[in-house]
């Protein structure tokens, strides 16, 4: 039964703008690094549409990682600093890894990135450094990709893995809230058909990845958190195997909030990419 979408039109909510996918002929490619001489750093053309964004307050407790294909958690952290790289992998690392195994009923969790972000408008990412926010619609993994990481990060025990059920699952969290500056915005995952997702090239010096970069629908239902605060965890599912229905790929963006105040402090997060078995292929 359909819990939360008979409810959507009178749920809170805002009007953005998000950038998707223009449409184009060639395969879109995008650069992790500087290109050889002439070639641009990306093909991908942005293709702005307004945008209906729902609050997921009023629902927190009805969302689902299986079905809309993004969650809530109220996840206290004993982390003191998000952006010391030592103190994350000791101690957010472990509490993440208890949090996913107790929102999916796992059997192993595997952590294979820690992404911290801050806003600061005109300037480039940097390595080494916080990166921006990604004000462009997308799914991080694919079809494809999804079980190509696993053999990238699990080597001897990739085949075996692969036999049951996994997902990528991604937890973003603020490091300092609430958020008012450069929200999350997450499109539930049963609004976007299969031809919405355009598998798209991730260059990187040694190899080839994947992700989906999204194409405009305008039956794309999108969700926000407004003013997150550090205390909450958004699950976003970017890869699931399992293909009886589901939520598999759910796509993201950071958006502009045309209601942030002048006073808002500019957004820092962090967001952490793993793998998720499970044992049995049903999960």
């Amino acid at each position: 039964m359909n819990q939360i979408f008979p409810r959507i039109d009178t749920l809170p909510g805002i009007e953005a703008e998000l950038n998707y996918l223009a449409p184009m002929t060639e395969r879109p490619q995008t650069y992790t690094y500087e290109p050889p001489a002439g070639t641009p750093r990306t093909n991908i053309q942005p293709e702005p549409h307004r945008v209906s964004i729902k609050s997921i307050r009023p629902i927190l407790g009805l969302v689902s990682l299986d079905r809309e294909g993004f969650a809530v958690v109220n996840h206290p952290s004993a982390v003191q600093d998000f952006f010391n790289e030592e103190e994350v992998k000791a101690v957010y690392y472990p509490e993440a890894e208890a949090l996913l195994k107790a929102a999916t009923g796992a059997d192993r969790v595997f952590i294979f990135d820690a992404t911290t972000r801050r806003r600061d408008e005109g300037t480039a990412n940097v390595a080494g450094q916080p990166r921006q926010p990604v004000l462009r619609v997308h799914v991080d993994h694919t079809a494809k990709s999804g079980p190509e990481r696993v053999r990238y990060w699990m080597g001897a025990d990739a085949e075996e893995l692969l036999h049951g059920r996994t997902q990528i699952i991604n937890l973003w969290r603020p490091t300092r809230g609430p958020v008012f500056d450069s929200p999350l915005a997450v499109a539930d995952a049963r609004s976007v058909a299969p031809t919405d997702l355009v598998p798209s090239d991730l260059i990187y010096p040694d190899r080839v990845g994947e992700t989906y970069g999204v194409s405009y629908n305008p039956a794309h239902r999108w969700f926000y958190l407004p003013e997150m605060r550090r205390d909450e965890v958004l699950l976003l599912k970017c890869f699931d195997s399992a293909v009886d229905g589901r939520a598999r790929f759910a796509p993201h963006t950071a958006f502009i909030d045309p209601t942030t105040p002048n006073s808002a402090l500019p957004r820092e997060s962090i967001e952490l990419r793993a793998l998720v078995f499970h044992n049995r292929r049903d999960g």
